[in-house]
């Protein structure tokens, strides 16, 4: 039992059998026949893209196939043959997003899940070194409701700025993300997310700066953040999101990775600030890959 690591709820009656109910948690190499994973908490992937999984070798990654999930999240490759060479060689697993057609043969930058393998079995999370690199379980932000591009007072409601104006700094305080992914935030309508723009900088502008709706008077702080002045969009009563998005995105949706959430945002204007919430644990995907 010393290989069992946690993974979760979801997934602890799996790992016990993988390591130690009923199978062998060392088999020999040279019975290894196939690599199967169990992944939960994966969003289906827009055309275009598609989830592929490495082994990670002294010799560098080899592909373990390319797939997709449904809307259960259940994948539509979910095992491949495996060699005993393969199995006595694999140091880890990662899980990517790659364009489909994909131009390059090897990993992109987008890694979402990984895990090393530790007598056949490699539990998969956000945190591994290889993907993300942290859970996002230490994120924490707030954010005031403000329009500073308009001059208006009465049209505070309709813009959302995660800024503390108080000290003039981010109220965001976000690991810092490896190459391949972005934040994004969103306010979250009757009709659907909208976007507030993508950023990697929280004391910085993002991508889009005060926004396409923004007011006449300024461009805004250089904070992430949107105005919805013209036409006009009361933000009291919405849910507001900070999402981890894979760079390039699949989707303009939210992705799965949602550390920061505020339901339902508050009618409290600036300078007072509103809490979010972390959301991380409930969204972060995991999962387990084994050689059998």
């Amino acid at each position: 039992m010393k290989n069992c690591i946690r993974l979760g709820v979801g997934l602890m009656a799996l790992l016990a059998v993988a390591c130690g109910g009923g199978s062998n948690p060392n088999p020999p190499t040279n019975e290894v026949t196939t690599l199967t994973w169990i992944l939960t908490g994966l969003e289906p992937l827009a055309p275009g893209y598609v989830y592929e999984g490495w082994v990670i070798t002294e010799g560098g990654p080899v592909s373990t196939g390319r797939f997709n999930v449904d809307a259960g999240g259940m994948p539509d490759l979910e095992a491949i043959p495996a060699t005993p060479a393969m199995a006595a060689s694999a140091t880890a697993w990662v899980l990517t997003i790659e364009p489909d057609p994909d131009p390059n043969p090897g990993p992109a930058e987008t890694k979402l899940l990984g895990g090393d393998f530790v007598g056949g079995v490699a539990p998969l999370s956000v945190s591994h070194a290889a993907a993300l690199g942290t859970d996002f379980t230490s994120a924490t932000g707030s954010f005031i409701l403000a329009t500073p591009t308009s001059s208006e007072t009465s049209d505070d409601n309709q813009g959302i700025w995660w800024l503390d104006p108080g000290v003039g700094m981010s109220s965001l305080n976000l690991p810092t993300l490896p190459p391949g992914w972005a934040y994004e935030g969103w306010v979250v309508t009757g009709s659907g997310p909208r976007s507030t723009g993508r950023f990697t900088d929280p004391g910085a502008a993002d991508s889009d700066m005060a926004g396409p709706d923004k007011g006449p008077d300024s461009d805004g702080p250089p904070f992430p953040g949107q105005d919805y002045v013209d036409p006009a969009l009361d933000l009291v009563g919405l849910t507001a999101v900070i999402s981890v998005e894979p760079s390039p995105d699949d989707s303009p949706d939210p992705f799965t990775l949602k550390p920061l959430v505020a339901s339902p945002i508050l009618n409290v204007l600036a300078p007072s600030l509103q809490d979010m919430s972390n959301n991380a644990a409930a969204t972060n995907p995991e999962g387990m890959t084994r050689f059998e």
